[in-house]
């Protein structure tokens, strides 16, 4: 990830709060940006978004509203991140003081504003979470890694419920053959009782008639008949 090394905020030429480290490149950014803001100030340039490259490093630039944000970085940092920060500062400075930046002398909000570009330069300089793709991407990775899991939770729920209908089906048919069977039995009883009465009753039947047939000392009998 690219340095955010120098910052600025500025109304046309007038400087109203900057931050660069220690050093000569801090001041040959300082020199620079303001030959940049002094020219785009001259040729009335409207609301844009330009970046000009001086050597090794890139000069990022934002103008809306008449308010100037600009950032100097090193290739590394491409364009996203810069501009992202340069929108963030322009955010902040605007919620914070409002009209009065339209009317501010040079450097009136240096001393405290600074402090937000020293804040902001290193968050946007060293956080990967100041990346608002990157960290959209990780969002998305995460919440595609919850559906994921969710599926396979799903699927898994599904696996258990399709066994429980196998296992439904399966008591099912057990209770179905059991139905059957039970029928079976109670009919194979039932003729059983019916044999079992029948055989009692010729039983009985022929018993009465030996009786018979010896009180009437005949198998014929005649004298009964008579």
């Amino acid at each position: 990830m690219g340095k955010i090394q120098y910052a600025v905020v500025a109304r046309g030429a007038a400087v109203l709060a900057e931050h660069g480290g220690a050093g000569g490149t801090a001041s040959n950014a300082g020199a620079v940006a303001r030959q940049i803001l002094e020219r785009l100030h001259a040729n009335g340039a409207d609301d844009c978004h330009v970046s000009y490259t001086q050597g090794l490093y890139v000069f990022h630039v934002r103008r809306t509203d008449g308010l100037t944000t600009l950032c100097m970085t090193d290739d590394a940092a491409g364009r996203r991140i810069p501009f992202a920060f340069l929108e963030d500062i322009h955010g902040r400075f605007v919620k914070t003081y409002g009209r009065a930046a339209l009317t501010a002398l040079p450097y009136a909000m240096n001393d405290e504003f600074s402090r937000v570009l020293s804040k902001q330069m290193d968050y946007f300089s060293n956080d990967p979470n100041a990346d608002s793709i990157n960290r959209m991407k990780g969002e998305m990775d995460q919440v595609r890694s919850v559906m994921i899991d969710n599926i396979d939770k799903v699927l898994e729920r599904g696996d258990r419920l399709e066994l429980l209908v196998d296992k439904t089906a399966t008591m099912q048919g057990n209770t179905m053959r059991f139905k059957r069977q039970a029928r079976r039995f109670r009919n194979t009883v039932w003729w059983r009782n019916v044999k079992l009465t029948v055989a009692l009753i010729f039983i009985l039947l022929a018993i009465i008639y030996i009786v018979l047939a010896f009180m009437c000392h005949s198998f014929t009998l005649p004298s009964c008949v008579r």
